[in-house]
């Protein structure tokens, strides 16, 4: 594997920026609000600066990790700050970085600005360096940093259930991590007795030799922790408490950025370091994931409230991209990959304007809002746009993500994909009932006299929907980045298990990648 580095650190100034704004923000006490909010917001855009400039960078046709940073801290134990990116995790690091500055401005908090400010830096920072982390226990201190931020986020700012809310988040996802702790150390000691050597380094521990049964108790114990962050059907039951009851700009990050690093988690790390036991299990995760595509888009059917839709339609898409991951082709998880920038940024677009429609109505109740459409078009227009991206249209940036997962699943494993297409119908019927319900019809008298987005309201959103369009239509240059290290780490699976893919797994990806799907 190629891991290369470069002359400038963006890696560690785009964790390092908005931790040290977070701390500057924090002991600004006796500031005006609006000047923390300011500071918050450009200390959001400068890291989304640098986020763009790495991008941009990156070598497209290389596979291997690059802008490679590495110092040793403790070396007894074999612990140092160890962060790259490859192809899969550039992009989301993008996305947080787009996605925080969009959430702070659109959904600024009315209490304590300060300290709402201070908390979601902070947890920018988090979720940045689980993202760019490849010391395994590197990746714990930020997987476990995430929950500080988001607990206080959804506690301080929330709403009426705020409090059951955060503790049900925290419970969860602490749970989870213990079992990942576990397998974290004993994979090292493994690797130790087989090398002599102690660490925690992703591309060593590549090369650590498993049994099949070690392998399956390392993969379920990883798995545990990522399942629940995702989170995976059955492991979801906190998701929809907290999506709803979390402010919008809480919702926004828990749902589109958060989440992700669960499923980022399964692919960096189940499919490296115990590709076995990933091939072994893989007919499990399927059948959990076409379970949860089915059972969001079920559920969310039969929901009156716009924030727990929302909710369990991210189930459904998390399904989606557990599906693409789990079929180990190379279409399936360029898909997966892919999914996971696109859910993020519909799921953003969503509560964003769910949050907006609740500063307007006090209420994200469907049956309370009817005829939404007359006094606030603009709204109803931006909504729409994201209702059908979520519902994969093509054009829109879900249909090419869905489309990949299944065809790449279809090559793989068959009536898998073919169930799980079920999901894609179910998606169209809840979404497109939900918006005629809030939006269409003659307007109730309460809701006559909405405002209609704000100029700066419009101009958080437009970047979304620009994006929306933009992947939809041309989405080569994000997948041109994708494919390769995707090809990397099929090659590697295929290599330890001996299975190999379809030979005409990547025609799917030529074609998508030169026209969008069409």
């Amino acid at each position: 594997m190629v891991v290369s580095g470069h002359a400038f650190p963006y890696l560690t100034v785009l964790v390092l920026l908005p931790a040290g704004g977070s701390l500057a923000v924090a002991l600004m006490v006796r500031v005006r609000q609006e000047v923390t909010e300011a500071l918050g917001i450009a200390v959001a855009l400068a890291t989304l600066g640098f986020a763009i400039a790495l991008t941009v960078a990156l070598h497209a046709n290389d596979g291997g990790y690059q802008f490679v940073s590495r110092h040793v801290w403790a070396s007894s134990i074999g612990v140092s700050w160890f962060v790259g990116v490859d192809g899969i995790s550039v992009f989301l690091v993008l996305l947080a970085a787009v996605l925080f500055p969009l959430a702070l401005a659109g959904a600024r908090s009315r209490t304590d600005a300060r300290t709402f400010t201070a908390w979601m830096l902070l947890l920018e920072a988090a979720c940045i360096g689980s993202f760019v982390s490849l010391d395994l226990v590197l990746f714990f201190l930020f997987f476990e940093l995430t929950l500080v931020p988001a607990y206080f986020l959804i506690a301080g700012w929330g709403h009426a259930r705020r409090a059951y809310a955060a503790i049900k988040f925290f419970v969860y996802t602490f749970l989870g991590s213990a079992f990942l702790v576990v397998g974290i150390v004993a994979l090292a000691f493994v690797h130790q007795h087989q090398t002599g050597v102690l660490t925690f380094s992703l591309p060593a521990l590549e090369h650590t030799h498993l049994s099949s049964a070690t392998g399956v108790l390392l993969f379920l114990a990883f798995t545990a922790a990522f399942a629940v962050k995702a989170p995976l059907f059955p492991f979801h039951t906190w998701s929809p408490d907290a999506y709803t009851e979390a402010p919008a700009g809480g919702s926004v990050i828990l749902a589109a950025v958060l989440a992700k690093l669960g499923t980022y988690g399964i692919i960096r790390f189940d499919l490296n370091l115990v590709p076995q036991a990933s091939r072994t299990l893989a007919p499990l995760l399927l059948t959990l994931a076409v379970i949860a595509v089915l059972y969001g888009a079920l559920v969310a059917c039969a929901q009156s409230d716009l924030k727990r839709l929302v909710a369990y339609s991210s189930l459904a898409q998390i399904g989606f991209i557990a599906l693409g991951t789990f079929a180990l082709s190379t279409e399936g998880l360029v898909g997966g990959v892919l999914l996971m920038i696109n859910h993020g940024l519909v799921t953003a677009g969503f509560f964003l304007l769910i949050g907006w429609i609740y500063e307007r109505r006090q209420s994200w109740q469907v049956n309370e809002l009817g005829g939404l459409q007359t006094p606030a078009p603009v709204l109803a227009g931006a909504f729409t746009v994201v209702m059908l991206a979520s519902i994969g249209l093509p054009g829109l940036n879900g249909f090419v993500s869905e489309f990949l997962v299944l065809a790449g699943t279809f090559l793989t494993h068959r009536w898998w994909a073919v169930v799980a297409t079920v999901g894609v119908v179910g998606a169209a019927l809840y979404l497109l009932w939900a918006y005629q319900q809030a939006f269409h019809g003659k307007p109730r008298p309460a809701v006559a006299d909405t405002r209609d987005l704000r100029w700066n309201e419009r101009l958080v959103v437009a970047p979304l929907l620009v994006l929306i369009v933009l992947l939809g239509v041309y989405p080569k240059p994000v997948i041109e980045r994708i494919t390769p290290a995707v090809d990397r780490l099929v090659a590697h699976v295929e290599q330890v298990t001996n299975v190999h893919q379809p030979a005409v797994a990547n025609h799917g990806i030529s074609a998508v990648s030169k026209g969008g799907g069409r």
